[in-house]
Parts: structure tokens; C-alpha cells; sequence
């Protein structure tokens, strides 16, 4: 039997460091941390990337965009979460919706998000409504609550188009 509908879910972290970029959600946030990364570090859409690939059973973001690549080094994630979502209509799947928490202490991101949901839906060429973007502290609590990094969770929902 066919599944017209699936799911998937996905996780990323990064370090924060002094003196870098920070990149969430496809904006670029002033704040005085940003990330280690081999691309421009952008937590949020590795998460949903990560979700979009498991929805289609096609790996992770590791394995289509290694680390180790020159090609993808400081690559705008945008780029990457287009690929992804080709990937998926080469499949014969569309984006349903998609729904990432950004879990950090600082700064308050609730400024940023409506623009963070416009960045990604249209990367992925959908309404931004079909995009939710939550972010929380953790009460000071592990690495994100000592500001040591950047964690996000993420779930995808992809359709039979």
C-alpha cells in the first residue's frame, strides 16, 4: 500500500562562538555569539532539512551536504533546504508543513520569527503559514541555557503531489 502522507523529524545543534555570524531560519540576527559551522550554521533549517529527508526516507543532511565538501562551505542554508525540497519533487512529494523550536537562551528571537518563517517557506516555495517557527530558553538549564550552543527540533509533514 502506497502512503500518500508522511512525516519526519529532525534535530541539529551547534557551538556558539564570539565574534561570529548568527543565522537562524535564514536571518541573520545581531548578537555578539554565532556559530561554528562548515556552512553558515543555521541550526534551524539543518532541523527542517533533516525532517524533510526522513519524511522521504532519503538520510540526512550529512549525507547530501558533507562537512567535508569544499562546495558547501559557508553556504547559505537556503540553498541547501532548496536542494532538499527538489529532491523531494524528484520523488513525486510536496512540503505540507513544517514546524521547528529553536531552543536557546539569548537573544529573544521573537522579533525575528515572522521573518524566519517568510525566509524558509520561501526557500521551500510555500505559503509561510504552512511554516511554524517556535523558539524557547531552557531556564538556563544545559549547553543552550549556559549559552555554550544552539539547539532545534523539527518535523515535516510531505504529501504525494
Amino acid at each position: 500500500m502506497e502512503c500518500n502522507f508522511r512525516i519526519g523529524h529532525g534535530y541539529d545543534v551547534h557551538v556558539l562562538r564570539d565574534g561570529l555570524r548568527l543565522v537562524l531560519g535564514g536571518v541573520e540576527i545581531p548578537f555578539e555569539k554565532g556559530f561554528v559551522a562548515h556552512s553558515d550554521g543555521d541550526v534551524a533549517i539543518h532541523a527542517v532539512c533533516d525532517a524533510l529527508l526522513g519524511a522521504a526516507a532519503l538520510g540526512d543532511i550529512g549525507l547530501h551536504f558533507p562537512d567535508t565538501s569544499d562546495d558547501f562551505a559557508g553556504i547559505d542554508s537556503r540553498i541547501l533546504l532548496r536542494r532538499v525540497v527538489g529532491l523531494l519533487r524528484e520523488r513525486g512529494y510536496a512540503v505540507g508543513n513544517v514546524d521547528c523550536t529553536i531552543r536557546m537562551q539569548r537573544p529573544k528571537l521573537r522579533p525575528y520569527v515572522d521573518r524566519m518563517r517568510r525566509a524558509m517557506a520561501e526557500a521551500m516555495e510555500i505559503d509561510a503559514e504552512r511554516v511554524s517557527v517556535k523558539a524557547t530558553t531552557t531556564e538556563r538549564l544545559g549547553f543552550e541555557g549556559r549559552e555554550e550552543g544552539v539547539s532545534v527540533s523539527a518535523v515535516a509533514l510531505i504529501f504525494r503531489a
